[in-house]
C-alpha cells in the first residue's frame, strides 16, 4: 500500500458492499457490479467486476489498456475468448465453476453465457479498471475512416453498423429483433478450437476439443 493513505483518517473505507456498486445494467438477469478505489479507497493496485450474465448473453469485445484481467467462474457456464496478438489466434475456453483464465493486459477479449445464472468474477491489478468497448469504436470511428481503411462501401457499413449503441457492455441489445439471436455454440466456433478440462488423478489433462 502506498505512504499516502492516512489510517487515522475518519474517512479510510475496510469494508464495501458490491451489490450496492452498479457499473451497468441490461435487465435484472444480465448486469456487473464494480468494486475500485472508488469504492473502497484502501484498496491496493485491485479491483474488481461482479458479473452475472444468463444464457448467450455476451460480454462484448473489449480491452483494458491499464489492466491484466483474472476471470473466475463462481457459477454457470462460458466460453471466454481472447485474441492472441503476437500468434494472431482467437482461444476460447469453456470454463465452469472454479475455473479461471488470464487475459494479459491491451488483449481484445470477450465473455458469451453458455446457461442461465452465470456469475463471473473478474479480478484486476489496478485500482479502477478502465476499458476501451468494441462496440465504441465500431460506433465512433467516422465511416468514411473505416470505408478508406479496409476499402469498403461507405454507404453498406454505415447501415451495417447503424443498429449498434455505443457502451453495449452486454450484448445482444434488449430490442434486438435477429433472427439468430440464440446462440449455437457448436456454430459459434467453426473454425477455432474450445478448450475445457478433463480431470484425470493425478493430473489434469489439458486438451483441445473441437464443438
Amino acid at each position: 500500500m502506498g505512504t499516502t493513505m492516512d489510517y487515522t483518517s475518519p474517512s479510510v473505507q475496510f469494508f464495501s458492499d458490491v451489490n450496492k456498486s452498479n457499473s451497468f445494467k441490461k435487465n435484472s438477469k444480465n448486469y456487473i457490479n464494480v468494486l475500485g478505489v472508488e469504492q473502497l479507497n484502501t484498496l491496493d493496485n485491485v479491483s474488481l467486476l461482479d458479473i452475472f450474465l444468463s444464457k448467450d448473453n455476451i460480454i462484448e469485445p473489449h480491452y483494458h489498456q491499464n489492466a491484466a484481467e483474472l476471470v473466475y467462474c463462481i457459477s454457470g457456464s462460458a466460453v471466454i475468448s481472447l485474441l492472441n496478438p503476437f500468434t494472431k489466434v482467437i482461444l476460447n475456453y469453456k470454463v465452469a465453476p472454479g475455473q479461471v483464465v488470464n487475459i494479459p493486459q491491451g488483449w481484445w477479449h470477450y465473455e458469451i453465457a453458455t446457461v442461465d445464472d452465470t456469475h463471473l468474477l473478474a479480478i484486476f491489478n489496478a485500482p479502477t479498471p478502465e476499458v476501451i468497448l468494441g462496440s465504441d469504436i465500431l460506433a465512433l470511428t467516422p465511416p468514411n475512416i473505416m470505408a478508406n481503411s479496409y476499402c469498403l462501401d461507405e454507404n453498406q457499413w454505415k447501415k451495417a453498423i447503424a443498429p449498434i449503441q455505443p457502451s453495449t457492455f452486454i450484448g445482444p441489445s434488449n430490442d434486438c429483433n435477429r433472427r439468430d439471436r440464440n446462440m449455437n455454440l457448436a456454430f459459434a466456433y467453426p473454425h477455432s478450437y474450445l478448450y475445457q478440462y478433463q480431470y484425470q488423478y493425478p493430473y489434469n489433462n489439458f486438451y483441445p476439443i473441437r464443438w
